[in-house]
């Protein structure tokens, strides 16, 4: 199984970042092309939240394409240090910050303008998707990756979603 995954766009494009395997499961590629072609225009100069982060592909993806910073929330231990591998590889770490923890009991003092949130599918917590539209600024983004149908979030409006194979991307505003 491979244990890494590919930037497709920007200053990192090309270069290769570690995955955690195990637990966590990134987004495939394709995947990520169609949800940044979604978001092209929110994301440089965007504070971003990577929640679920697990290898931090979408937060590195962003930084990539002009983000000015990335907070990186994951639970797991092991996915923490690939993370925090990752930003020292690529010398980003000055511009990101790694918060170990669960979804539920996330706070920032700064609202986000770009919410990924990519939870595992076999257990969407909506009350923890919902608590993180609490810090996103009014006119930003959130993105759910999630399977079946859309869910409703409460304080959001969904703006876009598309399907490819299992995953759906929807994009809310708030």
């Amino acid at each position: 199984m491979k244990n890494s995954v590919r930037i497709i766009s920007g200053d990192y494009k090309g270069r290769e970042i570690m995955t955690p395997g195990g637990a966590t499961h990134p987004m495939g590629e394709r995947e990520r092309i169609a949800l940044f072609n979604m978001i092209l225009l929110y994301i440089p100069g965007a504070r971003v939240l990577d929640a679920y982060a697990g290898s931090g592909a979408l937060g590195i993806e962003a930084l990539s394409r002009g983000a000015s910073e990335c907070v990186f929330l994951e639970k797991n231990v092991q996915a923490a240090k690939v993370i925090s591998s990752n930003l020292r590889e690529l010398g980003i770490s000055e511009r990101t910050t790694i918060e170990r923890g669960n979804t539920a009991n996330f706070a920032s003092t700064e609202p986000f303008d770009v919410i990924f949130a990519d939870p595992p599918y076999d257990d969407l917590k909506l009350d923890e998707v919902s608590h993180l539209a609490d810090f996103l600024v009014d006119g930003g983004i959130m993105i759910l990756s999630h399977p079946a149908e859309i869910p409703e979030i409460k304080g959001l409006t969904l703006i876009k979603t598309r399907q490819y194979a299992r995953a759906h991307l929807s994009v809310f505003t708030k």
